[in-house]
């Protein structure tokens, strides 16, 4: 790659890990490495590459162009790698019976499922998918019992060293209004957002606390006019009324495709979050399950056409 000397393919996987990881440490946990290895072994790639190849920046590890280069390059040569380590314990999707459950919010199912559905219904046409929600804890369970298969969403409280993850992409939120608002253009005054009156969502989705988190940071108070614990109202109580929303740049999307919205962008710099895919350790070198990551990542990963109005 970068000579004509010996390269260690286990550098691949560095490369691999601190990209998806978005951090070193992270990194180190998902190849079950100390930090400080992972580390010497970033040093050893930088060397070899004459790259700084990651460089550390407010939200993580971001990938330099020399890495980005690298990286669907290393994906195919860790695949066939693993795909000729793993002859002796095949898995054909072509051909297999077996039922893939997801772990998704209400949400994830909104961004992913259909998609997931339709690929996996060409790519596996004999399978069947099913999503289930639940509690962290319910789902690192069933992770580590094999009920669920991957865990897809932005789910913070999987962390345990148990368990892999792998960022797909990197999302943050948008405002939606009626069609037909009062209010013009593409993006919301700060004037204009404190004004208008609130629709918000009032539940336990982890995607929104980090948008709630942000306000109250920030000192930003609304007016709220409306409040319920259902996602699938909001865009019904917006399109009927005056009321502005903040929701994530792919929920604002889908609202758009099916209810009387525009979406805008708002008037501050938005927080961002990950959506990662977990599995958990057991499953690592699962064949099913190495496949139908696989799956994932080539639908979603550094997917933009969620960035929205706010990216």
């Amino acid at each position: 790659m970068a000579s004509s000397a010996r390269f260690d393919l286990n550098l691949l996987s560095v490369i691999l890990a601190i990209h998806d990881a978005g951090s070193v440490s992270g990194a180190g946990k998902q190849l079950g490495m100390s930090q400080p290895a992972t580390s010497a072994a970033l040093n050893r790639l930088r060397k070899r590459f004459g790259d700084e190849l990651f460089v550390r920046t407010a939200t993580g590890m971001e990938a330099t162009p020399r890495a980005l280069a690298l990286i669907e390059p290393a994906r195919e040569i860790m695949a066939r790698v693993n795909g000729d380590v793993l002859k002796g314990d095949t898995f054909d999707p072509r051909t297999t019976r077996t039922e893939f459950t997801f772990a998704m919010s209400d949400i994830g199912e909104m961004v992913f499922y259909s998609r997931l559905l339709a690929h996996l219904q060409r790519e596996a046409p004999h399978a069947t998918l099913s999503a289930v929600t639940a509690p962290a804890q319910d789902i690192a369970e069933g992770l580590e019992s094999g009920r669920i298969d991957l865990a897809i969403g932005h789910f913070p409280d999987i962390r345990k060293h148990n368990f892999y993850q792998q960022r797909l992409f990197t999302h943050s939120f948008s405002c939606i209004l009626r069609k037909g608002h009062p209010i013009r253009g593409n993006r919301l005054t700060q004037a204009q957002f404190m004004a208008l009156g609130h629709a918000v969502i009032r539940a336990e989705v982890r995607s929104q606390e980090v948008f709630e988190q942000f306000l109250k940071q920030k000192r930003i108070e609304r007016r709220i006019v409306s409040s319920t614990p259902h996602f699938m109202t909001i865009p019904f109580i917006v399109s009927s009324s005056d009321l502005v929303a903040t929701v994530p740049n792919a929920i604002a999307q889908r609202f758009a495709e099916m209810a009387e919205v525009k979406v805008m962008t708002p008037p501050f710099e938005m927080p961002r979050f990950d959506l990662k895919q977990h599995w958990h350790r057991k499953s690592h070198q699962d064949p099913k399950n190495a496949w139908l990551r696989s799956q994932v990542v080539a639908l979603f990963h550094n997917d933009k056409r969620w960035d929205g109005a706010s990216a």
